[in-house]
């Protein structure tokens, strides 16, 4: 009897010269790192482990705490083996066939879960709903212990969640249904691939992981990314200022300024033409400008946070006024950058000038009485760590600062890349806004130090006269001029219940406006994309709280860009001919975006 005649193919097998290649280049890399690793080692020495983090310590906290109340523990304990249990039992109703309600579901936003055989599948939905159970009775048992003081219990929260995270099922070849899936498929090819862009990740990053986000090769600033047209008008050891070329028969008389941080490059208000927050400003008839910052080396390790103000925001307005004849501006600053705003607007009203008209801030700390979950890395164990290796070497390298923020939405932007990447084995995809994310940037050892001291533990800029620029008091209350406060519901890097706290310290009429989504989408939020909406309080105090605030508050469709455009305009429309970069008295340097902006620190060696 002839058997059965079947569709199913048999899996191709692997191509022998694509795998011996694919070996070879495993084998040469593996051996040049394990090399150079010992070389390193050797060179260093034997050193005893250290707690720079101060986790052990803090673990240690809370464990004695913990152990102190065994009955509490106990319940606990009853608490998980109770829902195994109950998951034994919805397993076995679903392996008789039969429907069951499960135990423990992730959200519906948690993108781990996606593949339809988490659910379908029984082996994949047990696995799934084991680690779900276990990493809620870990993080009930351990957020809120009795005794633990309160800048503990949040490291001991935020690490928790780290090693969560790490631990989920979604992260390992055996049990993830898709990375199971395309090993099959490929025998296997894909681990190898995988490890290949492991040990090139650790060649990038000069023996530690740096974990390949985007494909950087796909752009080029000023090609497909930062592409507004516009003219490098001047510079200081500091920053170049870029004038963008107007787009309009008229424009506002009144220029704007743009100050963005220095921790990132400013390149995220102008990604590509449909989201550019630059270009969509100059299409409304503004002349801009925006401060490009250097991204420092040993060379700046002794600039201050005066030096930003002085040859940073200064500069540009003297250089402002002598391009376009104009004594005012508008101004906006974004996280970082508006900070150096608010202290330059008080440092102005100190010294009784009237340089910015109006000022603008996007998710903006003033207050830090409450940073959310970067006071996990902010103590005096901790800066006092980061002081000696910044000083050591004149700079805070950009690398540590991106490592941070990764770690605060690690499934995103750590996990999802270490199954794409080194489970699954393929490159990760071209992304303009991964790109400027692993475009990092330095941080002056000086200005640092002084910015997490006198501002993170200290909050000495909402205290008058709690910090001085060049010899001036700095107080928030005298700052008059009209202000508008963009925050997102979202930001885990600006909460923003603690940008409003800092607005309310501002002398003068605020407008504070609550957007969407986060610290970048919730901002680059153009109005063609229609999304996210944002929140509008109309009061003309701000209340005590930021719940009164909401509570207020009603939903807005659309985009903040439009609310903030009829704002700025409300405070001076006054127009005239359009100001063209190339016919202005500064030189021009170079085209936009410049130079400063092109230095990349991807080679940069992680020591």
């Amino acid at each position: 009897m002839a058997a059965p005649a079947t569709d199913e193919k048999r899996p191709e097998l692997p191509d022998p010269q694509e795998l011996a290649k694919t070996y070879a280049e495993v084998a040469q890399r593996a051996s040049h790192l394990i090399s150079e690793h010992v070389q390193r080692q050797l060179k260093k020495g034997v050193a005893a482990p250290a707690d720079e983090l101060g986790i052990a310590q803090a673990f240690m906290d809370m464990m004695a705490k913990l152990l102190a109340n065994p009955y509490k523990l106990a319940q606990a304990q009853m608490g998980l083996v109770w829902d195994y249990f109950s998951l034994w039992q919805h397993s076995m109703l679903r392996f008789m066939g039969m429907h069951a309600a499960p135990v423990a579901a992730p959200e519906k936003t948690d993108k781990r879960f996606k593949d339809e055989e988490w659910e379908q599948h029984f082996l994949f939905d047990f696995i799934k709903q084991s680690y779900l159970i276990a990493a809620r009775h870990v993080h009930d048992t351990v957020c809120c212990v009795d005794g633990l003081d309160e800048h503990t219990q949040k490291k001991v929260n935020f690490y928790t969640r780290q090693y969560i995270d790490a631990m989920s099922p979604s992260n390992f070849a055996v049990t993830n249904p898709e990375v199971f899936r395309e090993t099959l498929k490929s025998n296997g090819q894909n681990l190898l691939k995988g490890l290949n862009n492991l040990l090139r990740d650790i060649e990038d990053g000069g023996g530690n992981l740096r974990v390949k986000m985007t494909d950087t090769t796909a752009f080029e600033l000023g090609k497909n990314v930062a592409t507004t047209p516009g003219k490098v008008v001047f510079q200081t050891d500091m920053m170049q200022l870029i004038q963008y070329t107007p787009t309009t028969e008229k424009v506002y008389k009144r220029p704007l300024l743009v100050i963005p941080p220095w921790i990132n490059k400013f390149y995220i208000l102008d990604l590509r033409e449909k989201n550019s927050y630059i270009k969509w400003c100059v299409d409304q008839g503004h002349t801009v400008f925006v401060i490009s910052w250097v991204n420092p080396d040993e060379r700046q390790a002794e600039k201050t946070f005066d030096s930003y103000l002085q040859e940073g925001i200064l500069a540009a307005l003297d250089a402002i006024e002598q391009q376009t004849g104009e004594k005012e501006v508008n101004a906006a600053g974004y996280c970082l950058g508006g900070t150096l705003l608010a202290t330059t607007l008080a440092y102005l009203a100190a010294k009784r000038q009237k340089r910015i008209a109006a000022a603008t801030f996007f998710t903006t700390m003033t207050d830090f009485a409450d940073p959310g979950e970067l006071g996990v890395f902010i103590d005096e164990t901790q800066v006092t760590s980061l002081e000696k290796k910044m000083f050591e070497r004149g700079y805070l390298e950009g690398s540590e600062m991106a490592g941070t923020f990764n770690l605060m939405r690690a499934n995103d932007l750590i996990w999802s890349f270490v199954v794409n990447n080194y489970l699954m084995g393929k490159d990760p995809f071209p992304f303009d806004l991964l790109y400027w994310n692993s475009d990092s940037t330095r941080m002056p050892a000086k200005m640092h130090s002084f910015y997490l001291r006198k501002m993170y533990m200290e909050n000495k800029l909402v205290e008058p006269g709690g910090i001085e620029v060049d010899g001036v008091p700095i107080d928030l209350g005298k700052i008059k001029v009209p202000c508008y406060f963009i925050s997102t519901i979202e930001d885990h890097i600006a909460p923003w219940k603690s940008t409003y706290a800092g607005a309310r310290h501002f002398g003068g009429p605020v407008r504070f406006v609550l957007g969407g989504s986060g610290h970048i989408a919730g901002i680059v939020n153009p109005p063609v994309a229609n999304k996210y909406g944002y929140w509008l309080n109309p009061v003309a105090r701000l209340p005590e709280t930021a719940g009164q605030w909401f509570d207020g508050a009603q939903q807005q469709a659309g985009s903040w860009w439009t609310d903030w455009q009829a704002w700025v305009v409300a405070h001076d429309d006054e127009q005239v001919a359009p100001r063209n970069p190339a016919k202005g008295k500064l030189k021009v340097l170079e085209e936009a975006p410049g130079s400063f902006v092109k230095i990349r620190l991807d080679a940069q060696a992680a020591e």
